[in-house]
C-alpha cells in the first residue's frame, strides 16, 4: 500500500487539484447547458402537441376563441373557426413578398362578412407572380353569395418600418392596417384565418397553406451530448493522470513488465486501416 501511495504522490500536487477544479466547473456548466436543452425540448414537444390538438379540434364561432375584436389567444393558434356569410371580394388585398417553395408570390386576403355583421379576414392562399409583371396573372375569385367557410386562426402580423406596397397590396398581414385600407368596421384585428375549406367550392382557388411541419429539433440530442462532454472532461483528467504516472514510473520493474505486455499485445493485433495507409504512403515515397 505504501509503495502504491508513493507512486501516486504526484497527484497531490496543487496543479492537479487545479485541474480537478477546472473539470468540475466544466462539468457543472455542461450539466446546466444540458438541463437548458432538455427544457427547450419539452417546450418544443408541448408546442407540437398543441398544434396537433388545435389542428384537429372541431370548428367553432370566432367569438368563442376571440372574446373581443382585437384579442388573440396564443393557445388557440391553428384552431378552426366556422363562418357563415359572404366574401367582400371588392375589398380584397394582396400580401406581397410571400414565398412558396422558393417561388415568389402573394397571399390573397379577402374580408368575410358574417351574418351578424362582423368582418373576419380570410387568407385564401398563395398565388405566384405574373409571367410578365410582378402582379399575379390570375387571382382565383372567391365564391359569391352566401358561403360557409372554415379557417385556422393566426395572429395579426407586426408592421415592419420602411416597407411600402402599391395600391391594393400590403407588406404584412397587419389587421388594423387592413381594416383602415378597406374602410371596414367591426373587423377582427387581433387574428385572421388561413382558409381550410369553403362552400360552395370554387372551380379553382389559391394554393392552400400547408400544415406546419412538426419537428422536435436537435435539443434532446444536444442535451445528451452535454452530459457526454461532462463525463469526457473527467475522462481527460484521468487520462492525463495515467500518462504522468507512466512517465514517472517508467523504470519501475512492475510498470516495465506491464509496458512490455502492452507492446506484445499491440504487435499481435491486426494493423488498423490508418496504420496500413501510413505504411503504404511510406513505401510509395521510397
Amino acid at each position: 500500500m505504501r509503495d502504491f501511495l508513493a507512486k501516486w504522490r504526484f497527484a497531490a500536487q496543487r496543479r492537479w487539484f487545479t485541474y480537478l477544479g477546472m473539470a468540475i466547473i466544466f462539468a457543472v456548466a455542461c450539466v446546466l447547458l444540458s438541463r437548458w436543452q432538455f427544457g427547450r425540448n419539452q417546450e418544443t414537444v408541448a408546442a407540437n402537441s398543441l398544434v396537433n390538438h388545435n389542428y384537429n379540434a372541431a370548428a367553432v364561432a370566432p367569438s368563442v376563441l376571440l372574446p373581443t375584436k382585437s384579442s388573440y389567444v396564443a393557445r388557440y393558434e391553428w384552431r378552426t373557426v366556422s363562418l357563415t356569410g359572404e366574401y367582400l371580394s371588392s375589398k380584397q388585398l394582396l400580401v406581397r413578398d410571400r414565398v412558396l417553395g422558393n417561388n415568389p408570390g402573394f397571399e390573397v386576403l379577402t374580408p368575410f362578412r358574417e351574418t351578424n355583421g362582423d368582418i373576419f379576414i380570410v387568407d385564401r392562399g398563395w398565388v405566384p407572380i405574373g409571367s410578365k409583371q410582378t402582379a399575379p396573372d390570375v387571382v382565383p375569385p372567391a365564391p359569391t353569395g352566401l358561403a360557409h367557410v372554415t379557417a385556422r386562426i393566426q395572429q395579426s402580423e407586426t408592421v415592419l418600418p420602411g416597407r411600402v406596397a402599391p395600391a391594393g397590396q400590403v407588406s404584412e398581414i397587419n389587421l388594423p392596417t387592413v381594416a383602415r385600407m378597406t374602410n371596414l368596421t367591426s373587423v377582427y384585428t387581433g387574428a385572421y384565418g388561413l382558409l381550410a375549406s369553403e362552400s360552395p367550392k370554387p372551380a379553382s382557388r389559391p394554393i392552400a397553406a400547408a400544415k406546419p411541419i412538426l419537428d422536435s429539433g436537435p435539443f434532446l440530442s444536444y442535451a445528451f451530448q452535454w452530459i457526454l462532454f461532462a463525463v469526457a472532461g473527467f475522462g481527460g483528467l484521468g487520462w492525463a493522470l495515467r500518462q504522468e504516472y507512466l512517465a514517472r514510473n517508467a523504470d519501475d520493474p512492475v510498470e516495465k513488465s506491464r509496458a512490455n505486455e502492452r507492446a506484445r499485445k499491440a504487435r499481435k493485433r491486426a494493423p488498423t486501416d490508418a496504420e496500413i495507409e501510413d505504411a503504404q504512403i511510406a513505401n510509395s515515397g521510397r
